[in-house]
């Protein structure tokens, strides 16, 4: 099934410039990535992370599980929607009854937090300790690769006050989007959510440096099992060819889906599998260093004529043997009708 075009064109130049518009007049949001996220929507993700970074905008990227890449970014991914902020958290590993009070003094220019263990509790260590900071606002929360707010998982479900309060940018290709964004760049003809973002991205009019494009190329490139899928578009290669002269370097992503058809599928338009012919290779040194059967044939006997028999009889002694078997005669029966009959040409007996 071929993907089915929007009922109206698509108007990208213009939603990317609601968006641009949008991140020049706020500083503060978050990315959220669906809780089960594919290479691609990670590379999405990623990518406008590192570019609203660069544009100095406080920003922070979120998943309910956080995926295991190397694509640049990713590292920061976190599982708890929060976006910085001013307030300063110090946090440690506690249990109920250990902590007897918790004060502070200042000291010349020095404030100093004392958290008072209970008498007999183990004392707080200091490499335990760590640090935050909360109260950030959020304005706006751009959901990558997301058909819906529920496929974020808990991110959605534990903050929905906050997602209320704040504008959804809504950057997807899925058919079933149901637009639940205020901006909503959903391109349903799209083969990858990487291509949406690298518009944005050129939109906001800065450079994309090398690392950008490394990430937008991979997702691209998974999304669309190396350019063999069916939803593959001539703006795809577009796509392709802009980040390669951005520096993404040219290298084929790894799959784990099997060919349906095996290793021996013949070569044709096999576009619904998304999966490239890949012939036999022939090495004729593995035939030379296979050994060959070794089969065990039944030993051949050598044929023995039998011995000729000496003790046969002549036929005038079997006749004239009263006592013989073989001498026995038929009666009725002369002694010429033993000797041969010669035939003439024409078929007469002659003698």
């Amino acid at each position: 099934m071929m993907p089915q075009q929007n009922s109206q064109t698509l108007d990208i130049p213009k939603i990317t410039q609601q968006i641009k518009d949008y991140f020049t007049k706020n500083v503060s949001g978050v990315i959220i990535l669906p809780s089960k996220s594919t290479p691609d929507a990670i590379a999405a993700g990623t990518s406008l992370y590192l570019k609203l970074i660069e544009m100095g905008k406080n920003v922070s990227i979120i998943s309910e599980s956080i995926p295991q890449s190397d694509l640049l970014g990713a590292d920061k991914i976190k599982n708890d929607l929060q976006n910085g902020g001013d307030n300063l958290v110090v946090s440690f590993p506690y249990i109920e009854g250990t902590i007897d009070k918790v004060d502070y003094n200042i000291q010349g220019e020095r404030f100093n937090l004392v958290i008072v263990p209970r008498t007999g509790s183990q004392k707080i260590k200091a490499d335990e300790v760590q640090f935050s900071y909360s109260g950030g606002n959020i304005d706006f929360i751009i959901t990558i690769d997301a058909p819906n707010l529920n496929s974020l998982g808990s991110i959605y479900q534990k903050n929905e006050r906050k997602f209320s309060s704040a504008t959804i940018i809504n950057i997807d290709r899925h058919l079933i989007n149901n637009s639940y964004g205020l901006i909503n760049f959903v391109s349903k003809s799209s083969s990858s959510t990487s291509e949406l973002v690298l518009e944005v991205i050129k939109k906001l009019g800065t450079n994309i440096d090398k690392d950008i494009a490394n990430n937008l190329y991979y997702g691209i490139i998974t999304a669309t099992n190396n350019l063999t899928s069916y939803s593959v578009t001539a703006d795809t290669y577009e796509h392709i060819a802009e980040l390669l002269r951005f520096g993404a370097v040219r290298k084929p992503a790894v799959t784990n889906v099997p060919n349906s058809f095996g290793q021996f599928s013949p070569p044709g338009n096999f576009g619904m599998m998304d999966q490239p012919y890949s012939p036999p290779v022939f090495n004729p040194q593995m035939i030379q260093s296979r050994q060959q059967p070794q089969r065990n044939y039944p030993e051949q006997q050598q044929f023995v004529r039998p011995a000729a028999i000496t003790n046969t009889k002549s036929v005038e002694e079997v006749e004239v043997s009263p006592t013989s078997k073989e001498g026995q005669k038929i009666r009725g029966e002369s002694s010429n009708e033993l000797k041969p009959k010669i035939f003439s040409d024409s078929g007469g007996i002659m003698q």
